[in-house]
């Protein structure tokens, strides 16, 4: 017979994302997939140590999804997700539950597993981690595959090698500087006059305009393909990833860079000056360690990498051992 298991989906894409990557690689002869849709009030905002093992802080519609029959296993995939695990396990205490990165110090012994990142060991350990090298994502080869058929005609005019540049921008009280787009967009200019070819290009709206633009007025000469921020146009992300002969991403994201090492091709990150962190910092350099990618610099213009990222299929193997 098939457990069930639930999935608390919420508002958080990366988060959402990064779930459903892990589902996709799940075994489907062992598990039946449940996503409830958990919508929120003010109150979610308060410290999880004052919502406990309650649905405080979820609109009175998303309550009504947490009854019976109770799941064998729920996975929660944010901080905020953590007292609805917790509400399901008190009301039964068989589920098991199952934490995409750290619950947070209250209620961390409910938790049979918590899936963690590589660059968050600096937490205290507990028996319930797992590490993950990457963030997992939904990046396979039939993915690609099919992005790929959907996407290539649009291409098809561009002068090959086709590059593709995943730009991100500012994080948390670390703004992405004038200085650091012009750095970027010299790195990208001098890595494509190296190859020659042309670009397939995607900012963020953590970019901004004007980092945008210095970006847009050093590579305006490359034959390119653009989607940026505010575009109406369908997004190319994925026919990006799949078309592309190599790839330029930023290293503020860490869905953006595992993404990109999930497809198997050449991934060169940009670090920038004063503005990634320390855990992005240890992030992108267990990428370089384990050969899924290297900085953007000519003098590694001819990287290839040794294997596929995808924390995905580590994850789902975690869930599965339990």
């Amino acid at each position: 017979m098939k457990k069930v298991l639930w999935v608390l989906i919420d508002n958080r894409a990366g988060s959402v994302g990064q779930a459903r990557g892990i589902i996709s690689q799940l075994n489907t002869a062992h598990f039946e997939v449940v996503e409830k849709k958990t919508d929120y009030t003010k109150l979610s905002g308060l410290p999880n140590f004052m919502r406990g093992k309650t649905l405080i802080g979820l609109t009175s519609e998303s309550k009504k999804l947490f009854n019976k029959p109770w799941p064998d296993y729920v996975l929660s995939i944010s901080r905020r997700t953590v007292p609805v695990a917790r509400y399901i396990k008190k009301m039964n205490p068989q589920t098991k539950l199952i934490q995409l990165m750290y619950p947070g110090e209250a209620g961390l012994d409910e938790f049979e597993l918590v899936l963690l990142p590589e660059h968050d060991k600096d937490k205290p350990f507990h028996k319930s981690f797992r590490y993950l090298i990457g963030a997992p994502h939904r990046v396979t080869r039939s993915v690609l595959a099919e992005a790929r058929e959907k996407w290539e005609a649009a291409f098809a005019d561009l002068p090959r090698p086709l590059t593709a540049v995943i730009v991100g921008g500012a994080i948390k009280k670390r703004p992405f500087t004038l200085d650091n787009a012009q750095q970027l967009a010299e790195k990208i200019a001098a890595f494509k006059n190296k190859t020659g070819g042309s670009i397939l290009i995607t900012t963020s709206r953590r970019t901004g305009k004007e980092a945008q633009d210095v970006i847009m007025n050093a590579v305006k000469d490359f034959p390119m393909y653009t989607f940026l921020w505010g575009d109406k146009a369908e997004n190319p992300y994925l026919g990006y990833l799949a078309s592309a002969d190599n790839i330029i991403a930023t290293g503020d994201s860490v869905s953006m860079a595992s993404e990109a090492c999930g497809t198997g091709k050449p991934v060169f990150i940009f670090e920038g000056q004063s503005w990634l962190t320390k855990k992005h910092y240890r992030f992108i350099h267990t990428l370089y360690e384990n050969g899924y990618a290297v900085p953007l610099d000519l003098k590694y213009v001819g990287f290839k990498p040794s294997s596929v990222l995808n924390a995905a299929v580590d994850a789902a193997r975690e869930i599965e051992r339990i």
